[in-house]
């Protein structure tokens, strides 16, 4: 369906950081998070109590409702609060867009064409909205939903009539899918998992806000981010990654809505962050700790081309 818009809606669309021809509307007001309690187990003695505890903390005061998702491999650690509350999706769907175009490829026994790596590229490092969506187009909803029931992410819903951004997700289905990315198993190739974490580990500077923040020195980082503005729930920001070193093997899904501004929501993200990442790879206060885009907002102009 080819949609036809005048300058000014096409901007006011792309001003919603998610690709999605919506009108732009005013960010409601915060609404105070709902009561929900941080549940941890851990196969380390008193971790999940530390985890639950500093997480709890880092959510004390914030306004908005938060969905977190933790889990190390090393340690037999998972966090999780609000799992299966489903999220407007922004561009945190294009790592689902990339993990379908390279499990068709497989299935195909082919490799990505120069013009599919250009878009994916682009789609991750960059959160280009026009690649995402030829990317989307071409796949087709039956591709997508294949991936997701091959996955496991039942609770995934793809968004309707190209309108990707509004897919909905669950930190469930999030950590399910980083899971895949960062473990041999049947759904993704060995090669493909190293091409998702690759690019997830070259998002520009810009964007290598939120659940980084905080990662210790001797972790890689890879990550993906989404932000959304609506009517509704006000700003959406999200921020899904994968940590690697330290004896560490961890993911965080983080899910937010009802905040007042892009930057109320990262802040929220990456306070969370950084209790994690302290209490899961203490270190020492000369350490040197990944430092992400500090003012998000100053890297997004009032009517940002990505999201």
């Amino acid at each position: 369906m080819t949609h036809r818009l005048s300058r000014r809606a096409r901007l006011l669309a792309a001003g919603l950081g998610a690709g999605m021809l919506i009108p732009f509307v005013a960010a409601a007001a915060p609404a105070a998070a709902t009561t929900a309690t941080v549940s941890c187990t851990s196969g380390t003695a008193g971790l999940a109590t530390k985890l639950q505890k500093d997480i709890t903390a880092a959510l004390a005061g914030r306004k908005g409702t938060v969905a977190v998702g933790l889990y190390d491999r090393s340690t037999k650690t998972t966090c999780s609060l609000r799992a299966t509350t489903a999220y407007d999706s922004a561009s945190v769907v294009k790592v689902t867009v990339l993990a379908t175009l390279l499990w068709d490829a497989k299935k195909h026994n082919r490799y990505l064409t120069s013009r599919e790596t250009s878009l994916a590229t682009a789609m991750i490092t960059k959160s280009d909205n026009s690649a995402t969506s030829t990317l989307w187009k071409q796949l087709g909803l039956t591709k997508i939903k294949g991936l997701l029931t091959a996955a496991g992410m039942t609770q995934t819903k793809p968004g309707a009539n190209g309108y990707w951004g509004l897919t909905q997700i669950t930190v469930r289905d999030e950590q399910k899918l980083l899971g895949l990315v960062t473990a041999k198993n049947s759904v993704l190739s060995d090669n493909s998992r190293a091409y998702i974490l690759k690019l997830m580990g070259k998002v520009i500077s810009s964007q290598r806000w939120g659940t980084p923040a905080g990662a210790p020195s001797g972790v890689s980082v890879h990550v993906k981010n989404g932000w959304l503005q609506r009517a509704t729930h006000g700003w959406r920001v999200h921020s899904v990654g994968t940590f690697n070193g330290a004896g560490h093997d961890y993911m965080i899904t983080v899910l937010t809505q009802d905040n007042s501004t892009m930057n109320y929501g990262v802040t929220t993200i990456q306070n969370i962050a950084k209790a994690i990442h302290k209490d899961l790879v203490p270190t020492t206060t000369s350490a040197l700790r990944y430092t992400p885009t500090s003012t998000p907002k100053e890297a997004f102009p009032a009517v940002p081309s990505n999201g």
